[in-house]
C-alpha cells in the first residue's frame, strides 16, 4: 500500500538536497573558448559570466566584428557546459530519494 506519510517526508528531503544543490551551483566553473583559444570564457552554474580572456591581438577596431562573434561563441559554449554540470549536480543530490520516472525531469527547478 502506498504511504503518503512516508513520500511527504521524502519530497521535503528531496526539497532541502535541491535547495543546498543550487545553493552550490554558483561554486561550479564551466569554460567555453572561441578562436583557437582567442577568446576564453568561464560562467558559475547558474550561468553568469564571470570571467572573459581576450586575446590582445583581437583588439583592433577593424576586428570588432570578429571579437564579437568570438565572444557570443565562448560565452555559450561556457553557458552550456554549465547546464550540463548543473543538471549533474541536481541529479547527484536527489539520488536514490526518488523514484526512477520516466519523464520526470527536474533541471526546471534549477535557479
Amino acid at each position: 500500500m502506498f504511504d503518503m506519510m512516508k513520500m511527504m517526508g521524502k519530497m521535503k528531503e528531496v526539497q532541502a538536497r535541491m535547495k543546498e544543490a543550487q545553493d552550490n551551483l554558483v561554486k561550479l566553473y564551466a569554460h567555453g573558448e572561441s578562436g583557437g583559444g582567442m577568446v576564453k570564457a568561464t560562467v558559475n552554474g547558474k550561468k553568469q559570466l564571470i570571467k572573459l580572456d581576450i586575446d590582445p591581438s583581437l583588439l583592433k577596431a577593424e576586428d570588432k566584428t570578429i571579437l564579437q562573434d568570438l565572444v557570443i561563441a565562448a560565452v555559450n559554449k561556457a553557458a552550456e557546459e554549465a547546464d550540463n554540470l548543473a543538471k549533474e549536480e541536481m541529479k547527484k543530490s536527489t539520488e536514490g530519494l526518488l523514484p526512477n520516472i520516466p519523464g520526470l525531469d527536474l533541471s526546471s527547478m534549477l535557479g
